[in-house]
């Protein structure tokens, strides 16, 4: 059994390190073995505080029971294919062949010796739940897999669920991003991420395979998640 001094010792902040990877992160944004580097540098207590949030309601506490993996469900691509036009299972299925990536790239991606380090049962199985949700939060909130995208999808993960490691990314792509693209109004758009993390349900204490089958429209209304207009008026000032 790890004694608190050893688990704080795990989970130590290495601060240069984190900013290393970031800065490799925004040379390369598809580098996305990068982020689960920097999570892992400056994850703190973070993954602890939001598995104790999760045992202060129903639902969260039934997921810890079950420990439900819905990685299976999300890989299971003949399955998704068969579900309704519009539904959010489908749309996630447009999304990953649309990119050329999976679920299990992400997996790929997040491979560390010391990332379930110091880690409880329960802590781990949210940990690698929040890294499978990834893709599925672009098609349920209606941010794109683009880097402006993926910069407000962050900010909205990180006021759902805040964790100092992808803080941290938010704060320095978008430093980047205002010297890059003077004439958008980024901070706006990364306020508004985080607007909508604030204003929806908060889906990691949510039985998300559940919603797979659902129409996606009506998703986003059950979970008070409009679309997200800064960054669609955004991306058209891009095109």
């Amino acid at each position: 059994m790890l004694t608190a001094l050893s688990r704080n010792f795990v989970n130590r902040v290495r601060p240069l390190e984190a900013f290393m990877s970031v800065r490799r992160l925004i040379a390369n944004p598809d580098a996305t073995e990068e982020v689960f580097r920097v999570i892992e540098a400056l994850k703190g207590d973070s993954i602890t505080r939001a598995v104790a949030r999760l045992r202060d309601v129903p639902e969260g506490r039934n997921l810890l029971a079950s420990r439900t993996q819905i990685l299976p469900l999300l890989c299971e691509r003949e399955r998704l294919r068969a579900l309704p036009e519009g539904t959010v299972g489908r749309a996630y299925l447009e999304l990953m062949e649309r990119q050329g990536i999976s679920a299990q790239g992400l997996v790929a991606a997040s491979v560390s010796e010391n990332r379930h380090a110091a880690l409880t049962a329960d802590e781990q199985w949210l940990a690698d739940r929040l890294r499978d949700i990834h893709d599925l939060q672009h098609v349920l909130t209606g941010y794109g897999p683009d880097p402006l995208g993926e910069l407000c999808l962050l900010s909205f993960m990180t006021t759902q669920t805040y964790n100092r490691g992808i803080a941290f990314i938010v704060f320095m792509a978008r430093r980047n991003a205002r010297k890059r693209f003077p004439g958008i109004d980024l901070d706006a758009c990364v306020e508004e991420g985080a607007a909508l993390g604030r204003a929806c349900r908060w889906l990691p204490a949510l039985r998300l395979e559940d919603l797979l089958g659902e129409p996606l429209q009506e998703v986003r209304v059950q979970l008070g998640m409009p679309e997200p207009q800064r960054y669609w008026q955004a991306r058209a000032s891009f095109a």
